[in-house]
């Protein structure tokens, strides 16, 4: 079904009895060109474009549980550009740009909603720090904005001025960036590939990889059977070490859980995206209200989708420090995913050394705001067998030649050997 004020119309009229599903719920067949491993917002959204722009239709889409039930509905939903080294700094543009037109694209509503992002800077080293990143971004055509004390009191009044410990001296600003629904968004590429003949497989665990006599990846096996491939992609997260093993592949990457909090709906207070700089706490406000938050990972290794109460105490304590009248709110709810953390924080989309894999993990705080690119580059690689100019420097083996783009890399205990 496609959507438009005539559709709503016609569904009106009729008592809303004759909408159709978002997306054909499919059976597995025999064989497809491309099987992706994941039904989040990365693999549903390469096969969207490789649907759309490769014209490579005969995919399916295979999720153990239901689609979104991973990583895509359980981040806090911001989207950014505001980064600052090469490699990065390209792709998230690229991402930030395909988020700016994606509603058209899809025709659906993924509630895109560009309020702002301002990181807070707390001391004369960090403006200096926040000056560069806003510098390099200016430069490669991406907005920016470097705001001093009197202009951050001017858009957030509410704040905390008065700490000493934490003051705030000011932020960068960049107003293209925001949020968006997360589950729309899943929802969008999922109706959007369904509509071009992608099959959408849930309830499909794989459980190994099919391999002829040469080792090459002809396929998986799943828990509704073995299904052949001309090629194979792995979009899943925290996930990704164990499917990788599954192939004999031991991938940098470690899974952490990353917990994020929603409190009960208070009145419109926060205008944009804040993130506290002398601490890992990133807050905005949802459409019905409630606060959502998040900060840093949990210091160990874990794939349960649920977190600890230090890491919950260390993050609201984050944003007592800059908004202390959030005390008396509610906290509503709380969550966790689990993140791919790899050894410099920046991604990894490339072939894999096993003949037929790709690989696409490695996201850490990045998933969801990367969303529409990666499904771009990865689509573009699976579709032409060489990487998109964006991702060129997201390779498996920069680990081993030292190209790493060290963003900020969050793994607990990097093992490199």
């Amino acid at each position: 079904m496609k959507y438009s004020i005539f559709s709503l119309a016609r569904a009106a009229l009729s008592g809303h009895k004759n909408w159709q599903r978002t997306w054909r719920d499919a059976t597995p067949k025999d064989r497809y060109d491309v099987v992706i491993i994941g039904g989040g917002g990365h693999g549903l959204a390469t096969a969207w474009f490789l649907a759309s722009e490769f014209g490579t239709k005969n995919v399916a889409v295979l999720e153990k549980g239901w689609i979104g039930s991973g990583n895509a509905g359980r981040n806090t939903t911001i989207i950014r550009s505001n980064y600052g080294l090469p490699g990065n700094t390209g792709f998230y543009e690229l991402s930030m740009k395909l988020w700016e037109r994606m509603e058209q694209d899809l025709n659906y509503n993924t509630m895109v909603s560009q309020r702002g992002v301002i990181n807070l800077y707390h001391s004369d080293a960090q403006r200096d720090a926040y000056a560069r990143r806003g510098n390099t971004m200016r430069i490669n055509g991406i907005d920016a904005e470097l705001l001093d004390l009197k202009a951050v009191k001017k858009m957030m009044p509410f704040l905390n001025f008065d700490n000493e410990r934490f003051p705030v001296q000011g932020g960068l600003l960049q107003r293209r960036g925001g949020t968006a629904r997360h589950d729309a968004v899943v929802w969008g590429y999922a109706h959007a590939a369904s509509a071009l003949g992608v099959d959408i497989i849930q309830n499909c665990e794989v459980t190994g990889f099919a391999r002829d006599a040469n080792g090459k990846v002809t396929g998986v096996e799943t828990t509704r059977g073995k299904i052949g491939a001309g090629k194979v992609g792995m979009a899943v997260a925290g996930s990704s070490s164990r499917v990788a093993a599954m192939a004999g592949l031991r991938l940098p990457i470690e899974s952490h859980v990353l917990q994020a909090f929603v409190s009960e709906a208070i009145k419109p207070l926060l205008p944009c995206v804040m993130t506290f700089g002398a601490g890992h706490f990133y807050v905005s406000q949802s459409d019905k209200g409630g606060l959502v938050f998040g900060g840093d990972i949990d210091g160990y290794n874990s794939y349960a989708q649920r977190g600890n109460l230090p890491v919950m105490e260390d993050v609201c304590e984050g944003g007592m420090a800059l908004m202390p009248m959030i005390g008396r709110v509610r906290l509503l709810r709380q969550w966790g995913g689990i993140m791919d953390m790899s050894m410099d924080g920046s991604p990894i989309i490339d072939k894999g050394p096993v003949d037929g894999l790709y690989i696409n993990a490695g996201w850490c705080y990045g998933g969801f705001k990367a969303t529409p690119g990666s499904g771009l580059v990865f689509a573009h690689l699976l579709a032409r067998d060489t990487p998109h100019k964006e991702a060129e420097k997201f390779r498996l083996d920069r680990f081993r030649t030292g190209a790493v783009i060290d963003e900020k890399g969050q793994g607990a205990q990097p093992n490199l050997h």
